[in-house]
C-alpha cells in the first residue's frame, strides 16, 4: 500500500529538514576548514538552539499569548540566522533576502505583540546598520536638526 497524499504532504517538511541536517552534518567537517564557514555554522547552530529553546513555551492558559511567545522565538531565530548569513555569506541575492527577512520578521513580532496588547520591543538600530549613523558610548546620536535636514532633503529629492 502507498501512503495517502495527505500523509506524504505532512511528512515533507520533516523529510526536507532531515535531509538538510544530514547534508550539513556531512559537509560540516569539510566546510569547517574555512574559518568563515566554521563561524557561520557555529552562529547558525547557536541561533537554532536558542530558537528551539525559546519555542518550548510552558502553556499559560492563554492560547494567543502562548502563540506570540512561540512565534517571537521562531521569528527571532530567523533574524539571528539571517544576521549570520550577512556576516559570513557572499551571495548578494541571498544577502538581500536576509535583509528582507530581518525587516519582515521584526515587523511581524511587533504586530503580534500589538495584537495581544504586549509591550513592543525597544527601538534599536537595524542590526545590519554600520557606519557613522550608529550611536554608542563614543558616538553621539545625530541632532534633531541634522535628522530634520536629512529627511527634508530626502523628501525634496522624491518630489516630481
Amino acid at each position: 500500500m502507498f501512503p495517502s497524499p495527505r500523509r506524504i504532504a505532512r511528512s515533507l517538511p520533516s523529510v526536507a529538514a532531515a535531509s538538510l541536517a544530514l547534508a550539513l552534518a556531512g559537509a560540516a567537517p569539510a566546510l569547517a576548514d574555512d574559518s568563515g564557514e566554521a563561524r557561520f555554522l557555529a552562529e547558525n547552530d547557536a541561533a537554532m538552539t536558542t530558537m528551539m529553546n525559546g519555542m518550548a513555551v510552558k502553556p499559560s492558559g492563554d492560547v494567543d499569548q502562548d502563540f506570540v511567545a512561540m512565534m517571537t522565538a521562531h521569528h527571532q531565530g530567523a533574524i539571528d540566522m539571517a544576521l549570520a548569513l550577512l556576516r559570513h555569506g557572499r551571495n548578494e541575492q541571498l544577502r538581500r533576502i536576509a535583509q528582507e527577512i530581518i525587516v519582515e520578521q521584526q515587523q511581524e513580532i511587533a504586530a503580534m505583540k500589538l495584537a495581544i496588547g504586549a509591550p513592543l520591543p525597544p527601538s534599536a538600530p537595524v542590526p545590519t546598520q554600520t557606519g557613522p549613523t550608529q550611536t554608542g558610548p563614543d558616538v553621539p546620536p545625530p541632532s534633531a536638526d541634522a535628522m530634520a535636514a536629512h529627511h527634508h532633503s530626502h523628501s525634496a529629492q522624491q518630489e516630481p
